[in-house]
């Protein structure tokens, strides 16, 4: 029985080596170079159509507007993309941002600001961990459980509230409408956010192993990597990323609203942007850089067709177009790889 474990232990570590190896590869593989290369091009096509039609895309009140409108779906996304980098996603986050917007007002209004911030951070931390468990420990797919997890704060918000409930302090608006120069907090905000993902998907452990975990769970457990702990920390991330974007929503409001999430499409939003930001759905391969080009691309996009005033459904079936033809794209790259 020695000779033999003897003789399998040498192939455990080489496999283990080949995978942080192959983890090392995927953590330095960053699509990012094409997704901003696309928001030049839109940028400059959509500024000859708007100047075409008596508009000016890139006045300083149009680019400030495109920063405020893009600061929670950016905030929001880069949660997602750390959990699709994990293998997983979340259909939760339209409906946690409502709640989390009306925890957050409610609580402000009775407590004060700190006991609003705590509270939000408290109940992000508690659906993230549930998602995170579900899909762990009761090994649902991601895409059901966080599903179902939307559904029953969805059943919370249609019984509690029929419309916009607690106040915001004047204080805490600022947070939406304040800006340094021509920069808005909103967007310092989810600037932070995006460079801290950043900094933890390419220089901790952690960042690492949520690559592997992505890339292929099987070596990344082989390798040591307590994959399902990966995954729940990611979901618990995702889910704070949730609720920072429900407080930025909050102060813009004034108020919670139970619908503000789901209004602004926010779930399938942050997918698209993520993806369209060149991470793999599949997990283990992108990251926050990708992501960030992804949301500048969609709110470029919403502000020409706001200038050129086209509607609603033409305004989606170019999104739709965009997003399957970056797909495209970025899979014809990688098998010609």
């Amino acid at each position: 029985m020695s000779e033999q474990t003897k003789t399998m232990r040498p192939p455990a570590r080489g496999t283990a080596e080949r995978g942080m190896a192959a983890v090392r590869r995927m953590a330095s593989d960053s699509p990012a170079r094409p997704v901003f290369i696309a928001l030049a091009v839109v940028a400059i096509v959509g500024w000859f159509l708007v100047e075409a039609k008596g508009g000016q895309l890139l006045s300083q009140d149009n680019v400030v507007g495109i920063q405020q409108r893009s600061a929670a779906l950016g905030i929001v996304a880069v949660g997602q993309t750390l959990a699709i980098l994990a293998g997983s996603l979340d259909l939760s986050v339209a409906f946690l941002i409502s709640l989390t917007s009306l925890v957050a007002a409610e609580t402000m209004a009775r407590h004060g600001t700190l006991a609003g911030i705590g509270a939000v951070l408290v109940v992000s931390a508690v659906v993230g961990l549930v998602n995170g468990l579900v899909i762990t420990k009761l090994r649902v797919h991601a895409f059901i459980a966080t599903l179902g997890v939307a559904l029953i704060i969805r059943g919370v918000l249609d019984d509690r509230y029929d419309g916009p409930a607690g106040s915001v302090p004047q204080s805490f608006q600022r947070l939406g409408y304040d800006r340094i120069g021509p920069v808005p907090v909103s967007a310092l905000l989810w600037a932070g956010i995006a460079v801290a993902a950043w900094f933890v998907l390419r220089r901790t452990t952690l960042g690492y192993r949520i690559y592997a975990v992505g890339g292929d769970p099987d070596v990344a457990r082989l390798s040591g990597v307590r994959t399902d702990r990966i995954v729940i920390v990611t979901h618990v991330l995702c889910s704070l990323c949730a609720g920072a974007a429900g407080l930025l929503l909050a102060a813009r409001l004034g108020a919670g609203a139970p619908t503000v999430g789901t209004d602004g499409g926010y779930d399938l939003e942050s997918i698209a942007a993520v993806v369209l930001g060149g991470t793999a759905l599949a997990g283990g391969r992108g990251g926050v850089a990708g992501t960030v080009g992804g949301v500048l691309v969609l709110a470029v996009l919403d502000s020409i067709f706001n200038q050129l005033e086209v509607n609603s459904f033409a305004k989606n079936v170019v999104r739709g177009v965009v997003i399957i033809a970056a797909l495209a794209i970025y899979a014809r790259g990688r098998r010609s790889r």
